[in-house]
């Protein structure tokens, strides 16, 4: 079996489950060359996968989440730290900033304006008869629900959707110069909102941020940018591959889709835990070992990148029943789409369902004809999953 979990051909339409499936029986830690890198370990079954997760003491999450580390050259945010990268306690100071605005009882104080938004969200395509899955539906749900809690325009957050996406592409795909425009798009749009929070506080994230202090060290505009992008990228990333991937399998598995449609109050929630399974929308996570250590019979050495492939875990037969089956009623269903617990368990889980619940609810019952109507184009990408364009018609 050749393996190669970086080509981004792999990742278009499907994830490289067939390596995926080689891997977990044969090498359930395997030393993946890396191009302009040392290599690194691919971890792909589920208890390992959640193992290292939930070990940050022996896999830290500095210097980077991504395999590769970058270009090497210096960065004005070399200084900084970004939550994703931060380990505990550190990690668990900055987390503590924001997290009360995500908590079960935050997430269910928005879902009224959820509900509402995915409803004028439908309603401005529901006469036309056609529109982009992804582009007019499915990406409009998080980024309409991110510029609020930011307290950020709707038509800027759009503009930030589609900075994530070149900056989430592979070098295959996008040149660096356009990922470096991108990641320039967003420290503007965020110096912007930096200076007008503090001008003018309100009650959003965004204002409780910028006025914000992390060991007592107050928020300056660089540690602001890194909560900007954070929140616009991971706030987006799950919500809009769920959806525009969730149903694709709906499309793939009409008699699936017929047993959901019979039954939405009933189904809808087991089926988004499904789509998740069965998506995996964040497709990995590294960490970097902080000592030598063992793992899947292999010994890791202090330095070595792990990376935990979430789509792999997510469909490894010592847990799932039949993991290649896309069944809406599975249960139990401990996914990894949200990381697997541990101290980087996705802060934003109860939104994002939240908001998936409430954009899958009005497309399947006021779109209830809705099919696919050309081809899907899909993300460049080896780190995120999802189809980047999804024509469909439906019934006006």
């Amino acid at each position: 079996m050749e393996i190669d979990l970086l080509a981004v051909d792999g990742y278009r339409g499907t994830q490289p489950h067939d390596q995926f499936s080689w891997l977990r029986e044969h090498a359930p830690a395997y030393w993946h060359p890396e191009p302009n890198g040392p290599g690194f370990w691919a971890i792909t079954r589920h208890d390992d996968v959640r193992a290292v997760g939930r070990d940050h003491e022996t896999f830290s999450s500095h210097p980077s989440t991504m395999i590769s580390d970058g270009s090497g050259e210096p960065s004005p945010f070399d200084d900084h730290t970004m939550m994703l990268v931060a380990d505990p306690p550190l990690h668990t100071r900055m987390r503590r900033l924001v997290s009360r605005e995500f908590t079960p009882r935050a997430a269910n104080a928005l879902q009224p304006r959820i509900q509402q938004l995915a409803a004028v969200i439908v309603d401005r395509i529901a006469d036309r008869g056609e529109c982009d899955l992804v582009t007019d539906i499915a990406g409009e749900m998080p980024s309409l629900v991110i510029a609020e809690m930011l307290g950020i325009s709707h038509d800027e957050s759009r503009r930030l959707y589609h900075c994530t996406e070149t900056i989430h592409a592979s070098a295959e795909v996008v040149s660096s110069e356009e990922r470096r425009n991108a990641v320039t798009t967003m420290f503007m749009s965020s110096q912007a909102a930096y200076a007008d929070k503090l001008a003018h506080p309100a009650d959003d994230l965004g204002s409780l941020i910028a006025h914000g202090a992390v060991d007592g060290e107050a928020v300056d505009a660089i540690d602001f940018f890194l909560w900007f992008m954070l929140l616009v990228d991971a706030g987006g990333d799950t919500t809009r591959n769920l959806v525009g991937g969730g149903l694709h399998a709906l499309f793939e598995h009409p008699d699936q889709r017929g047993l959901l449609r019979s039954d939405i109050d009933g189904l809808l929630d087991s089926a988004i835990e499904e789509m998740l399974r069965w998506v995996s929308p964040v497709v990995y996570m590294r960490r970097t070992a902080t000592t030598d250590t063992e793992l899947a019979g292999h010994v890791i050495e202090a330095g070595d990148k792990v990376v935990m492939y979430y789509g792999a875990a997510n469909r490894d037969p010592a847990v799932f029943d039949a993991p290649e089956r896309f069944d809406i009623t599975r249960s139990p269903n401990p996914h990894v789409a949200f990381g697997g617990g541990g101290p980087h368990y996705c802060l934003g889980a109860n939104l994002a369902r939240l908001e998936i619940d409430a954009i899958l609810r009005e497309i399947l019952t006021r779109l209830p004809d809705l099919e696919s109507a050309g081809p899907v184009e899909w993300m460049g990408s080896n780190f995120i999953f999802g189809p980047s364009r999804m024509p469909v018609h439906f019934t006006p």
